[in-house]
């Protein structure tokens, strides 16, 4: 087992305490973790202090070379960063539709690029005889992320990156499931970065509490559950912190009767099913007219049929699920629909014997309000619902306290474009789910979160608004 420590101050930190990270695939132990205490989020948070009135003076030229010097360097790693990936996540290196360890690496190299290349420049709203008003986007001071474990690596960059650019200092606690490659990112970024801006701490949820009430922390980015997020939001309340919370989605698709069949299928199949179910942003819940149904349940099932599901250190579609807890809650939740009396076109049982594995299951004839339809299930099963008025398929998708990502599918993109619009959700894409990009936008409504992550606005949560009123005379 590879040695792995905290980085404080620039400086590798070993704990008296380590927990157990597992392989999901083999349910062996494959690396003992670095357990912090409070005491070392305060160290990290005191350093990224330090190192903040630096850091923020440094030349916007110079924190966006930093940021490129920081992609460039995690790319020379991809290999081994790709391999830590399937280590401890269980995803594969390549996967279905080329979705997995090096799609995840290859988004974490888009996203530093792209946010190293923004800019915040200055807003002039009045210049006249009277006085010159300016707008600045002024650095908060010191983020604290809290990040999944289902992209470990891909949303802490998704994080700090921007955190960075905008003169920014951070401090990250990653999952206690998949600490691994984001350690070893640490270890690359500071290389290149001064002593305290990049800060890394692990252990389990107590230390994200450490974080979110902290005094000295000037923002929360938090990417997992609504319940997780709510007691963060009431965490960082005592000092106004600013958040930024991407939380649980159970996406809705509508598919309208004259949809291509054999041309959605595989699309959806892929956004519905990637990582094994585990995105936020995945396609959950599948509205389709009842002129297609059978059409599509049948086209669907004959995809999932023929992918696999193993290890994936070796060549296959799909890993395990990635902890036992959500392998034990997806089990469950197959089930229930079960016993309800869904009509499962694939899969439905676990495979057996070590590992978290789950096969792709597709289920069809459910009932709205079935836990697999009402909740997100996060693993690799999809729900097919049946309508046949249009406007009652749109009350249905948007009855759900989240509000993630939605979709409609329709060989009129106009009719599709005017029915996404009234879905209840941060993003609504036509003819395709999930596709989500660096100059995007990307947030939730209701339960699904607060503000906004990728590009310009993306980076703009990052800052406070200073105006600059000059006087002419």
């Amino acid at each position: 087992m590879s040695d792995y420590n905290l980085i404080i101050d620039g400086k590798k930190v070993t704990t008296d305490e380590t927990f157990p990270v597992i392989n999901p695939a083999t349910e062996e132990v494959v690396a003992q973790c670095p357990k912090a205490t409070v005491e070392h989020v305060n160290q990290a948070v005191a350093a990224a202090r330090r190192a903040f009135p630096a850091w923020s003076a440094t030349p916007d030229a110079e924190r966006s070379r930093m940021v490129h010097a920081i992609a460039d360097a995690l790319e020379a790693h991809a290999e081994e960063l790709t391999k830590l990936l399937t280590l401890e996540q269980g995803k594969p290196g390549v996967g279905f539709a080329g979705m997995g360890g090096g799609f995840e690496i290859g988004g974490t190299l888009a996203w530093a690029h792209a946010t190293a290349d923004l800019e915040l420049p200055v807003e002039v709203i009045q210049d006249n005889d009277e006085a010159r008003i300016e707008v600045h986007r002024k650095p908060l001071g010191v983020i604290g992320s809290i990040t999944p474990w289902n992209f470990p690596l891909m949303i802490a960059i998704w994080h700090t990156m921007p955190a960075l650019r905008s003169g920014n200092t951070v401090v990250i606690k990653p999952s206690e499931f998949t600490p691994l490659t984001t350690l070893r990112a640490a270890e690359i970024i500071n290389e290149i970065v001064p002593p305290g801006v990049f800060n890394i701490v692990t252990g389990d949820g107590s230390l994200g509490a450490a974080i979110s009430n902290h005094p000295d922390i000037n923002k929360i980015v938090f990417t997992g559950s609504t319940p997780t997020g709510k007691k963060i939001m009431e965490s960082a309340a005592g000092s106004l912190k600013r958040i930024t919370l991407e939380l649980g989605g159970n996406d809705a698709a509508i598919v309208l009767p004259d949809t291509d069949v054999a041309a959605a299928a595989p699309k959806i199949f892929a956004t519905a099913l990637f990582n094994n179910g585990q995105t936020c942003a995945a396609l959950k819940r599948l509205y389709v007219h009842d002129y297609i149904y059978e059409e599509m349940c049948e086209a669907l099932a004959a995809i999932a049929a023929g992918v696999t599901t193993g290890d994936g250190s070796g060549d296959v579609d799909f890993g395990p699920i990635q902890n036992k807890t959500q392998y034990e809650k997806v089990c469950t939740i197959a089930r229930e629909a079960k016993d309800s009396g869904a009509r499962f076109l694939t899969g439905g049982e676990p495979t057996g014997g070590a590992g978290y594995f789950f096969p792709v299951t597709i289920v069809a004839d459910i009932a709205d309000d079935t836990r697999l339809v009402a909740e997100e299930p996060f693993g690799p099963i999809l729900p097919i619902l049946k309508f046949s008025d249009v406007e009652d398929a749109l009350r249905r998708a948007n009855d759900s306290n989240n509000g993630l990502g939605g979709s409609v599918w329709s060989s009129d993109v106009a009719a599709a474009s005017a029915l996404a619009s009234r879905l209840e959700c941060g993003t609504a894409w036509v003819n395709s789910h999930a596709a989500i990009q660096p100059n995007m936008p990307f947030g939730g409504v209701k339960e699904s979160g607060l503000g906004v992550e990728f590009g310009r606005y993306g980076l703009e949560e990052y800052t406070n608004i200073q105006s600059l009123y000059i006087a002419k005379n």
